[in-house]
C-alpha cells in the first residue's frame, strides 16, 4: 500500500495516532525562517490535527489553510478550540492528485511540509507541485527526520529519509537553510 494516500493515513488518525508536537525550539526557528505573515496565505501540507497551521495563523500571522487527506485529521483539527479569534481553513485534499486550482489562493507565500516528505511515493513530482503554488520570494518549510540519527535498533529507525532524498529536496532551490532539532532537519527553501 502507498503511504501519502487516506487509505493509509485515515484509520491511525481515526484511531487516535498522534504525532510529534511543536516545541519552543520549533517554534522559535520558524519565527526566524518565515516571518510575520501580515497576513500573507500560507499552505499546510498534511495538517494533521492542525498545530503547525494554528501556529502559523495565531501566532506568525499568516492566513493559513491546511490541507490534510485523512478526514479524521481535519475533524480534529476543526475541533480544536483553543483559540478565541476565527482560526486556518480545513480542507480535505491529496496534494499529490488533486487539483490545485482548488485551493482558496493561486500561490502561497509560505508552504509548510511537516513531517510529511518521508512519506510522498514520487518526491519529485511532489516538490514540482509545491513549485506550481510557492509565490516568488516565497519559503517551503520542510520538516523531516533524517536517516542515520537512531540507533539501528530503534524501531522507528526507517523513519529517516536517504542522503538522495534530501539532495533531492535541496535541488533547484537559490537559497537553502537548515537547522536541526534531535532527529529531524528543518529546511527553508527559497526558489
Amino acid at each position: 500500500m502507498t503511504t501519502a494516500t487516506a487509505a493509509y493515513w485515515e484509520p491511525l488518525w481515526a484511531d487516535g495516532r498522534r504525532y510529534r508536537q511543536i516545541n519552543g525550539a520549533e517554534a522559535a526557528l520558524l519565527a526566524e525562517h518565515l516571518g510575520p505573515g501580515r497576513g500573507r496565505p500560507a499552505l499546510d501540507i498534511g495538517s494533521g490535527d492542525g498545530a503547525l497551521a494554528r501556529h502559523l495563523h495565531h501566532r506568525l500571522g499568516y492566513r493559513t489553510t491546511g490541507i490534510d487527506c485523512a478526514p479524521s485529521s481535519l475533524a480534529l483539527a476543526a475541533a480544536d478550540g483553543t483559540e478565541s479569534a476565527p482560526g486556518p481553513l480545513w480542507r480535505c485534499m491529496d496534494i499529490t492528485t488533486d487539483d490545485l486550482a482548488t485551493l482558496p489562493d493561486p500561490a502561497y507565500a509560505v508552504v509548510t511540509c511537516r513531517l510529511l516528505y518521508r512519506w510522498m511515493d514520487d518526491k519529485a513530482a511532489f516538490l514540482d507541485r509545491v513549485r506550481q503554488i510557492l509565490a516568488p520570494g516565497g519559503t517551503l518549510w520542510v520538516v523531516t527526520e533524517l536517516g542515520g540519527r537512531r540507533a539501528d535498533s530503534d524501531p522507528h529507525a526507517y523513519l529517516g529519509i536517504s542522503t538522495a532524498e534530501a539532495e533531492l529536496l535541496t535541488a533547484g532551490w537559490s537559497v537553502v537553510r537548515t537547522a536541526d532539532l534531535d532527529v529531524v532537519r528543518c529546511y527553508a527553501l527559497h526558489p
